[in-house]
């Protein structure tokens, strides 16, 4: 049997063609959209108020009525349009006016805001909303006016002030939420600055100015090839968007200037890496952790080239603009270590362990401690005029030259205060002998030890020559034997009355 074709009905609305019909309908469907929005279902009452609108285009309040359920339903711009569309086909219709002036405050066009709520008022002037938004529309000129002044002088939180106050009143306004995340990025509150951008994009995945700010973050924390991207794409959406093209230009010019000072660093041209490092350091004073790790950079190439001086001023330089840069730290401490400022390495080297508290960490530390306490000793290599590696040979050598130079007998036609003072060089050079002529205390003396126990010195720190070292004697005069053995014999007058 052939198969029959059956037309199923389809319910479809009435067709009414009578204008008091199509009125009637919708005010029936103007009814289930108040009626929705005092149950606040925002949503479905926007459906039956875009029926009454269908039904009954030239209605004003029906505009009227969507856009305050728009702006529910904080979509601002839909609105704006419907509460124009109501006072173009009504320009008595007040709560269109006012409509249409909270739209244009929440998305930050004060001005405009301003002229509206006048209508309201030329229609009303008793009403007390329009007078409370005409003062909200004129803060909000002035707390766009100080920002203004505030972001010319660079003073940022005085504009992320201005603008948390602005968009209390202007909670749609894009360009108020650009502004205070631009200058939470120059603040260097990234994440702050991320978030408002990234709010935007979600709305508006085109808009350049918060594609600029995103990229801003990235190329302020030191994702250069990151930032790049985010600055090709706001110039993609607004090719004449100047701050885009200067930012991707410096981040450009930054990465390639780096990367030329890394290689020369890596080549041992230490002189053409220290250049490129500088060079890199004036493209963007604002990036301000690529300039620390330039001025760290800078700093490690200056200690190659013996600059400690500059090194050091440009770890703390690094330190100043990113007070947590551990390499910093741990750069200058060297070089304190390195010119013997051994209580400002000690300071670095703590910070450093407190922070990150690793085995090495503890170990440097405990090398400047060690180094910082044998410097407040005596230096017995200074006293003898040799270095630290001096050999047994360098060290008698130089003992005869100091002996002779300070023995008493060659200053004694000098001043009292003179053959004091030369007496007193005159027992240091002994002391120092004594201890660097024997290998064990010397030994002790360079790890940093006291000495006090070793029966070097008596209870006043008085040195006492040593009774045997018949060596002592074999390159003395006559006059420093004399004075020696008088010395001797009044430690052991002490010793017999101990």
């Amino acid at each position: 049997m052939a198969a029959v074709d059956i037309d199923v009905p389809v319910e479809t609305e009435p067709q009414i063609c009578n204008q008091e019909d199509l009125e009637r309908l919708a005010e029936s469907f103007k009814e289930q959209g108040n009626a929705y929005y005092s149950k606040k279902d925002y949503s479905q009452a926007f459906n039956y108020y875009t029926k009454a609108i269908d039904a009954c285009p030239k209605n004003a309040s029906y505009y009227g009525n969507r856009a305050a359920t728009l702006m529910m339903l904080c979509r601002f711009r839909e609105a704006l349009e419907d509460s124009q569309q109501a006072v173009r086909l009504d320009d008595c219709f007040m709560k269109g006016h006012l409509r249409e002036g909270k739209c244009h405050l929440s998305l930050g066009n004060a001005m405009a805001a301003n002229r509206c709520f006048q209508k309201v008022l030329e229609l009303e002037p008793s009403n007390r909303e329009a007078q409370q938004e005409k003062k909200n529309a004129a803060a909000l000129l002035e707390y766009q006016r100080m920002a203004d002044f505030g972001f010319e002088k660079r003073d940022f939180r005085k504009v992320v002030f201005c603008m948390d106050r602005a968009l209390a009143l202007a909670s749609a306004c894009h360009r108020f939420k650009i502004l205070k995340a631009e200058c939470l990025a120059l603040l260097g509150r990234y994440p702050e600055a991320q978030s408002v951008a990234s709010d935007i994009l979600r709305m508006d995945s085109t808009n350049a100015d918060a594609l600029y700010v995103r990229g801003l973050c990235l190329y302020y924390e030191d994702c250069i090839d990151k930032a790049v991207q985010f600055f090709v794409q706001a110039l993609r959406m607004a090719p004449d968007h100047e701050k885009a093209r200067l930012a991707c230009r410096n981040a450009k010019a930054l990465k390639a200037k780096k990367e030329e000072g890394n290689q020369a660093f890596k080549n041992n041209n230490y002189e053409a890496a220290y250049q490129l490092y500088t060079e890199a350091l004036a493209i963007d004073p604002n990036n301000i952790k690529t300039n620390a790790k330039l001025y760290c950079n800078r700093a490690t190439a200056g200690a190659k080239l013996k600059k400690v001086d500059q090194a050091i001023e440009d770890c703390t330089n690094a330190i100043k603009l990113d007070d947590t840069y551990i390499k910093a730290y741990l750069r200058r401490a060297q070089c304190y270590m390195d010119t013997e400022q051994y209580e400002e390495a000690v300071r670095d080297y703590e910070k450093v362990y407190q922070t990150e508290k690793t085995s090495d960490h503890k170990q440097m530390l405990k090398k400047a401690q060690m180094e910082l306490k044998k410097s407040k000793r005596k230096d017995y290599y200074k006293v003898l005029g040799v270095g630290k590696n001096a050999t047994e040979d360098e060290i008698k050598k130089a003992y005869r030259k100091r002996a002779l130079m300070h023995h008493p007998d060659r200053h004694s036609s000098a001043t009292p205060e003179v053959q004091k003072e030369e007496e007193k060089k005159f027992k240091e050079v002994g002391e120092a002998f004594t201890v660097l002529s024997d290998p064990k205390k010397k030994v002790r003396y360079d790890n940093g030890h006291d000495l006090e126990d070793d029966g070097c010195f008596d209870g006043g720190g008085t040195f006492i020559f040593p009774l045997c070292s018949y060596q002592l004697f074999t390159f003395l005069s006559k006059s420093s034997r004399v004075y020696i053995r008088k010395r001797a014999k009044t430690f052991l007058r002490v010793l017999a009355f101990l």
